[in-house]
């Protein structure tokens, strides 16, 4: 392991990789993060990518790659801190910056990235769809962690059925169209690491880690957030709102929006978070 990080960074390796998440330290006392997705082949590269295009200006910072190969991903560390009012005020402007960057299309990988990519420990295809959001995000988000799902057990006949039946009236629940927005993918709250190494300000930031990104509808980010839970949440929203508004009835597809992790946590952990998927399905008749 550390040839193979000596040989993506170009530098010795003084120490390790050791300890969780993996570390090492470079010759130059250079501290990096070693993550290790042999298991899942692509998952580096999909990530590395992702880490590069999710990097924009004025966006949330985002861990510098530092080198990467299909089963190896190196970048910097982001150093410890604690969430604050003034760095999630500064998440929300950044994420609504982050978004209006843009993507090709729906389901547009990163530029490098490969169409087969990966979400947690399963496969998600990432092929750009040159018509609306709403075709695009039931043939290629939903539907098939539904087919998965229920095949797994997770859903009962009636459930998947239900979820089926949001598919099918998917464009009247989407809301106005929006541009192809550039997304983190899979935006909960342990994919946002708050440190105390912001602006210079002494405010801290939320750094941004571990991306399945694509082309997308903002939306989908915000109810990823909202899923599981973010410190000063609240704060977060009403500054990305004051930047870039939010159609009206957002709050109304949270629902909608949650469809997708949520299946996709059924997939891989099982039938509690099938019941959840079914129950945002029904609330949306």
């Amino acid at each position: 392991m550390r040839d193979r990080v000596a040989r993506l960074t170009g530098r010795v390796v003084r120490d390790g990789p050791a300890g969780h998440p993996p570390r090492a330290t470079l010759d130059d006392g250079t501290v990096v993060v070693v993550k290790d997705s042999s298991a899942d082949p692509g998952a580096a590269t999909a990530e590395a990518a992702g880490l590069r295009w999710i990097a924009v200006p004025g966006g949330p910072p985002v861990p510098r790659v530092l080198g990467a190969d299909d089963a190896l991903l190196v970048t910097g560390l982001v150093a410890p801190g604690r969430a604050t009012p003034a760095a999630a005020e500064r998440f929300g402007r950044g994420l609504a910056t982050l978004h209006a960057a843009g993507a090709d299309a729906f389901g547009a990988a990163p530029p490098g990235g490969p169409a087969r990519a990966w979400i947690g420990h399963t496969r998600m295809e990432n092929r750009p769809h040159d018509g609306p959001w709403s075709d695009w995000f039931a043939a290629d988000r939903v539907l098939p962690y539904l087919r998965a799902a229920r095949d797994r057990g997770a859903l009962d006949p009636a459930g998947a059925a239900a979820v089926d039946d949001v598919c099918g009236r998917i464009g009247a629940l989407a809301g106005p169209d929006e541009p192809p927005a550039r997304l983190h993918g899979d935006l909960w709250s342990g994919n946002v690491l708050w440190s105390g190494d912001g602006d210079g300000d002494g405010d801290g930031a939320a750094w941004l880690i571990d991306p399945a990104a694509h082309g997308g509808h903002r939306e989908s980010d915000l109810a990823m957030l909202d899923l599981f839970g973010l410190p000063h949440l609240d704060v977060v929203l009403a500054a990305y709102d004051e930047h870039s508004p939010l159609a009206d009835g957002w709050r109304e597809r949270v629902d909608l929006h949650q469809l997708f992790p949520l299946l996709v946590h059924a997939v891989l952990f099982g039938g509690g978070y099938g019941a959840q998927a079914v129950a945002a399905a029904r609330r949306l008749r």
